[in-house]
């Protein structure tokens, strides 16, 4: 068990000790496959997530976020950012002015625990779940998603078409479920500000078109099979076949990519054997 203890002393050469107990934290695990649109910018996702509740509460409501919902004229942070005295110059009135196709948002097609069809409710950024069941305290549960998504111009952090001409910045992409800590749900509105997340595993399959290469977190599972450059005469000549890209990440806080058709998968292999891998954008910079 590990405990943080504060000492303070009185005057009256008494002290208090106070003790908080840090001996758990909720766990996660997400299996998701993608398939990605890159002419409309938007994709699918079919998600299975594994919630290990270690806490000693009973929980009857979850909450994910939904990040991309933030950047359509009207959000949150739409008028923060147009009202506050000094608003992030990145994102200024520039929300507002995104057409229907250059919008990001995540609509949740279909939610499920333990096979049971759940109610919910989305709120700006926030898709609140009420549970047809409890999570008991020290329990694991799953929790099965469809969900459709699209890529807004990227504004900040995330996005497509961004300054350095990449094609897609995936961060906060997908429905990510809230934190809970001491302190209950962390379930706050996305207005531009950092955010908190549970740790765990991820394995992702995205499927995409071929003239794109993609960069993740983790590791690729397949990479002899895969990559620029990939050469199957079976699929050279179909400009809009598609390749599966599978990546395996664990115990880390999230899951981001980027893919570009001008990126390139190389490697360093390192004096003692351990292989670095990296991609490159066609003009050769990082």
């Amino acid at each position: 068990m590990i405990r943080i203890l504060l000492l303070s002393f009185v005057l009256v050469g008494t002290s208090v000790v106070w003790a908080q107990d840090l001996s758990w934290q909720q766990k996660v695990d997400y299996r998701m496959k993608i398939d990605f649109d890159v002419e409309n910018h938007q994709f699918t996702g079919e998600q299975t997530l594994f919630y290990f509740n270690n806490s000693p509460d009973t929980l009857f409501q979850i909450f994910y976020h939904l990040y991309f919902n933030a950047f359509q004229p009207g959000s949150m942070m739409d008028v923060r950012s147009q009202n506050l005295p000094d608003p992030d110059p990145r994102v200024a009135d520039r929300i507002s002015k995104l057409k229907p196709g250059e919008i990001g948002y995540l609509k949740i097609k279909n939610l499920q625990h333990e096979g049971v069809e759940l109610k919910h409710h989305t709120e700006g950024t926030v898709l609140e779940v009420i549970l047809d069941q409890p999570i008991l305290p020290h329990s694991a549960t799953v929790l099965e998603m469809r969900f459709e998504g699209q890529v807004p111009i990227q504004i900040r952090r995330s996005g497509r078409d961004n300054e350095e001409d990449i094609s897609y910045s995936m961060a906060q992409w997908y429905p990510k479920l809230c934190e809970y800590d001491l302190d209950g749900w962390h379930a706050e509105p996305y207005v531009g500000r950092e955010f908190y997340g549970v740790w765990g595993n991820f394995d992702v399959e995205i499927n995409m078109n071929q003239d794109y290469t993609i960069a993740a977190t983790g590791l690729l599972q397949h990479p002899e099979k895969i990559g620029h450059g990939y050469t199957d005469e079976k699929i050279k000549h179909k400009k809009k076949e598609k390749l599966s890209w599978r990546f395996i990440a664990k115990n880390v806080h999230d899951f981001v990519w980027a893919a570009d058709p001008d990126y390139q998968h190389t490697k360093i292999v390192a004096r003692d054997g351990t292989v670095l891998p990296f991609f490159l954008s066609g003009d050769g910079a990082e």
